[in-house]
């Protein structure tokens, strides 16, 4: 197997090259390569799929027990500073090289029938496949310097798929807000690596923590400094995961087309923070404050996601909030020392939340034929329902992907959030409370989509909700123009050339989306289903897979006794029990209609404004950074205007009146120079005599 690894730099070198070769046509020949749009996605996704097989080659060579491999260059040397470059394989990277392949793989042939009429579809495949390139060769880098490199390449390209609509006011407004929160933790954690490089000298994950130990217990280093410069690294993740307080930017990334919401929200970029936690926990294992940090923010994250998600109306900021719910979920498993069971959960929700999120894209699909493209008609809730009907597959893979997420046995979500919901009972019982409430919210908020989408009456043609949406949405556009909001609730979203062309809606009711759409989501539906079972309690492959370093057999596994029997079923148990509470409640409330919403909604408004305010972060976000930057813009403004221009007009108004004045002396005649002379000495000598 050993020429599989030497050739592993292909792995992000060919969606590289598969962006590379038709974005350069676009520069060069754009109308011959736009009119070649089939060929050229053809090209990217062949490109991809390549890459793909050689991801299960290398996970399958780790399964069977291969040694981690790792290739190194010079790329920097003055004396003894150095900088090496090149790429690491290990059971980290080759699980994460799979989860990312095989998502970006099916995203982009959905893409193909979501994006079929689009202007820039072309241009579109081609961030795509940058964007996958910078995605893997993150996880293959073998140091901090690389990870930055590639950490900086995914979020530029985030910025370019989130605003791919530009032309829309609220699309370019979310791009550029989603660049500056995530600079925000950048800079943190360029900060860190510094640090971290200054203290020990070195940038590779293992070296830094052994140094660190070691500086820590010599007493060179104080725990509490090194936990700072922890922190200070964990603020890129905070950022790249959504987690607060750098979450917002999420929910308005939903701005962009549907498919970046499953490829970037579901198993890359917003995994890379989860990732980055794993790589470095050498690093933070050893620091208890760092961990506590670490766990605390990803409780109180998968909370806050979780109660602002129950109020949305919008079915993609629904799965938004809810991916940063289940980050939330992963990093409190990784603070609380459940690497194995952050990174399990990892991949589980990797495969459901891109289906989640591709069925949201085949809803809208649908919904546009009806309500036209309109953002705010054919992504709100209220005004779908009976979609089933119409709509049977996605319908079917929705509620697979609901069920998982919810953690009902024996879909994949139950196995992960089980193991994270044990591992953190052990470590903090308070935090345990956190998320198990946290999983009866899920449950909640995630049948409430489904059922207001799925089941019931269709509610697409009923003119009434259309108005009332219409003049929420108007009232929005009010408040939103002095809290500076970002997202299509706050902006005019004009009909555009998205996912099908500018036609008018002529269908009565929605349809199922094409084959090039709904096998993705047949596919991605049997991981959710099926793939939990590697790391069931009683014989987990996936905690084997990652902690050993042999062979993978049932052997490696330890079978459970009683006590581990009846440890499992109470956790369980209990996991269980919160999540069905919360779907009966949905059922009560959405389709029995037993309680009314709106009475409890009444009843508790505070509680229900906090939540469809979403906490008023984003306000506090606002006052505090947007329209505080606003005034001092405006007030340097002022003195740029004023003071420094005033200077600069000033100097040059001098200069003209001098020079009107001298030309009147400059007369080129010497009669006029002599005269000129005689009297400044005739006034030298008078003033001399006086004196």
């Amino acid at each position: 197997m050993e020429p599989i690894y030497q050739y592993a730099w292909l792995i992000p070198v060919l969606p590289l090259a598969g962006a590379m070769v038709p974005g350069l046509g676009l520069i060069l020949f754009n109308r011959t390569t736009n009119h070649l749009r089939k060929e050229s996605a053809l090209f990217i996704v062949s490109l991809l799929g390549i890459a793909m097989v050689l991801s299960f080659a290398l996970l399958w060579s780790q399964i069977q027990g291969h040694a981690p491999y790792t290739h190194m260059i010079e790329w920097v040397e003055a004396g003894d500073f150095r900088l090496t470059m090149g790429y690491t394989v290990d059971r980290l990277a080759a699980m994460m090289l799979v989860i990312v392949t095989t998502v970006a793989f099916l995203v982009m042939i959905y893409t193909d029938g979501y994006m079929a009429h689009d202007p820039g579809y072309v241009r579109f495949y081609v961030y795509l496949s940058l964007f996958s390139s910078s995605m893997l060769g993150l996880v293959i880098s073998p140091n901090l310097l690389q990870i930055y490199i590639f950490w900086e390449l995914v979020g530029a390209c985030s910025y370019l798929l989130i605003g791919f609509w530009h032309e829309r006011k609220a699309a370019a407004e979310a791009a550029q807000k989603a660049f500056v929160t995530n600079r925000v933790g950048d800079f943190g954690l360029l900060l860190g690596i510094l640090a971290l490089y200054w203290v020990t000298g070195s940038l590779e994950f293992d070296g830094i923590g052994d140094r660190l130990q070691t500086l820590i217990q010599s007493g060179s280093l104080n725990a509490a400094l090194a936990s700072f410069f922890a922190i200070l690294v964990f603020l890129g993740p905070v950022a790249k995961s959504a987690q607060f307080p750098l979450h917002v930017w999420l929910p308005d990334a939903m701005e962009g087309p549907t498919p970046i919401s499953a490829l970037i929200h579901a198993a890359t970029m917003v995994a890379a923070g989860v990732f980055l936690i794993a790589r470095m926990f050498p690093v933070f294992a050893g620091l208890p404050a760092a961990m506590t940090v670490i766990a605390w923010t990803g409780a109180f994250t998968a909370l806050l996601g979780a109660t602002i998600a129950m109020t949305q109306n919008d079915i993609k900021k629904g799965l938004a909030y809810s991916t940063m719910s289940q980050l939330g979920y992963m990093v409190m498993a990784m603070g609380a020392g459940a690497s194995s069971a952050g990174l399990f959960h990892l991949m589980t929700h990797a495969y459901f939340k891109a289906m989640l999120f591709l069925c949201a894209g085949s809803v809208i699909h649908g919904m546009e034929a009806v309500v036209g493209h309109d953002p705010v008609l054919a992504q709100d809730i209220r005004l779908m329902g009976g979609l089933r009907k119409y709509m049977p597959l996605t319908a079917a893979t929705f509620l697979i992907g609901t069920l998982a997420i919810s953690g009902i046995p024996p879909f994949a979500g139950f196995w992960s959030k089980d193991e994270i919901l044990s591992a953190v009972f052990a470590a903090n019982p308070i935090l345990w409370v956190v998320g198990w409430l946290t999983a009866g919210i899920t449950a909640f908020y995630m049948f409430r989509l489904y059922l207001s989408t799925f089941e019931g009456e269709f509610r697409g043609n009923d003119m009434g909700i259309r108005q009332q949406l219409q003049t929420e949405h108007l009232q929005s556009l009010g408040s939103a123009s002095g809290s500076g909001a970002t997202t299509h609730e706050s902006a005019i979203a004009p009909v555009h050339a998205s996912s099908h062309g500018t036609h008018k809606p002529h269908h009565p009711f929605p349809h199922e989306s094409p084959w090039v759409m709904t096998i993705p989501l047949i596919i991605l539906g049997i991981p959710s289903i099926a793939i939990g079972l590697v790391g069931t309690p009683f014989a987990n492959y996936f905690e084997a897979f990652m902690q050993s370093s042999g062979k993978v057999t049932p052997d490696l596994l330890e079978r459970m006794d009683v006590t581990d029997w009846n440890k499992f079923l109470v956790m369980a148990g209990t996991s269980v029990a919160i999540a069905l509470v919360g779907i009966i409640l949905a059922f009560l409330m959405y389709l029995l209609r037993e309680i009314d919403p709106g009475a409890i909604a009444a009843r508790i408004q505070p509680l229900y404004l906090l939540s469809r305010n979403k906490w008023y972060i984003d306000d506090l976000y606002n006052t505090l950074f947007v329209q505080s930057s606003r005034r001092l813009a405006r007030q340097i403004l002022e003195v740029d205007t004023k003071v420094v221009d005033g200077t600069v007009n000033l100097t040059g108004f001098i200069t003209l009146v001098a020079g009107e004045g001298l030309k009147y002396l400059e007369t080129g005649r010497v009669q006029s120079y002599a005269l000129i002379v005689f009297g400044a000495v005739l006034v030298l000598v008078l003033f001399s005599a006086v004196a």
